[in-house]
């Protein structure tokens, strides 16, 4: 008898033993032993990469692996290193969701998104011109320079292209336009007298002479590059959905929810980070699903002739 208990002691062991194998093998660090994240930051690539650096190490620290940051030149860049599966994760705007989406609905999911001191999770696309200008009016733009951002930007080309199209103001009202493959680019580009107008990103909210309380002008006027008074906005777009933080889709769903959290987390124990990282103030980051994007999915499709 007791020859047998040690017989099934030691049996008990060595299953115990290959439990512990098998969910050691099983870690999703194994399949991601470093955690990748791509940022739109096109001519702002450093500015973001510094923006960034909070989250990378609270992200290591709960993740427990490495955490490498990326931008691109471009959108497009970004974009398809989602699709390659080179990217875990990734902030993107509304459009640049869209067109992941629309290439292959499988590759991403929406996680969080950002959202605004009223409440909303939205912001707005403003079409501007200099302060000291004649043109009071999208009419008085007509056969004028106009300056976009990417024709993957939501704000920056998307949707105003789609909402000044179906008010009667379409491309070829303008006598030109341009892109400028960034935000403040597109502003400085203004300011500059090269184009006579450009379109940027701001939440609309907030106090005015500061660049409202979070997008490219609050940023700019942050950085001194911009005194509001400089500008004066002529058109601005309907409310436009918050551009979603995605991971891949493969991830594993612990890696997804450790990532979740700590971006839920910020605002309340890392409010810096989280303004440095969102463009400005918000309430926080909030949860999110496809179904938000739905309306950007279509102008996009119906952009691309889809």
């Amino acid at each position: 008898m007791h020859m047998a208990r040690r017989t099934l002691l030691a049996a008990v062991a060595c299953l115990a033993s290959v439990q512990a194998i098998g969910t050691a093998a099983a870690d999703w660090r194994d399949e991601v032993p470093t955690f990748r994240i791509g940022i739109l930051g096109g001519a702002l690539g450093e500015y973001q990469l510094k923006a960034f650096a909070c989250l990378d190490r609270l992200l290591e620290q709960k993740m427990q692996v490495p955490v490498e940051l990326f931008t691109s030149p471009n959108y497009d860049g970004v974009m398809q290193g989602l699709l390659d599966g080179q990217l875990d994760a990734a902030g993107l705007g509304a459009g640049t969701y869209a067109g992941v989406y629309l290439r292959n609905p499988e590759a991403v999911e929406p996680l969080v998104t950002v959202k605004q001191l009223d409440g909303s999770l939205g912001y707005h696309s403003v079409l501007f011109v200099r302060a000291d200008s004649s043109y009071q009016t999208l009419d008085d733009l007509r056969g004028r320079s106009l300056m976009f951002t990417d024709r993957d930007s939501t704000s920056g080309f998307l949707v105003p292209h789609h909402e000044l199209n179906r008010n009667g103001y379409p491309l070829r009202h303008f006598g030109s336009f341009g892109f400028s493959g960034s935000h403040p680019a597109t502003v400085q580009s203004v300011l500059d007298g090269q184009f006579d107008a450009g379109v940027t990103w701001t939440s609309g909210i907030g106090r005015y002479e500061e660049g409202h309380s979070r997008g490219n002008l609050r940023r700019m006027v942050q950085l001194g590059q911009l005194d509001m008074s400089d500008l004066r906005i002529l058109w601005s777009s309907s409310l436009i959905a918050e551009g979603p933080v995605v991971v891949r889709k493969t991830l594993p769903q612990e890696a997804k929810d450790i990532y979740r959290k700590v971006l839920l987390d910020l605002q309340e124990h890392h409010r810096s980070c989280f303004e440095a990282i969102a463009g400005g103030a918000g309430i926080g980051y909030a949860p999110v699903e496809h179904e938000l994007y739905r309306t950007i999915v279509e102008i996009r499709r119906e952009l691309e002739g889809g």
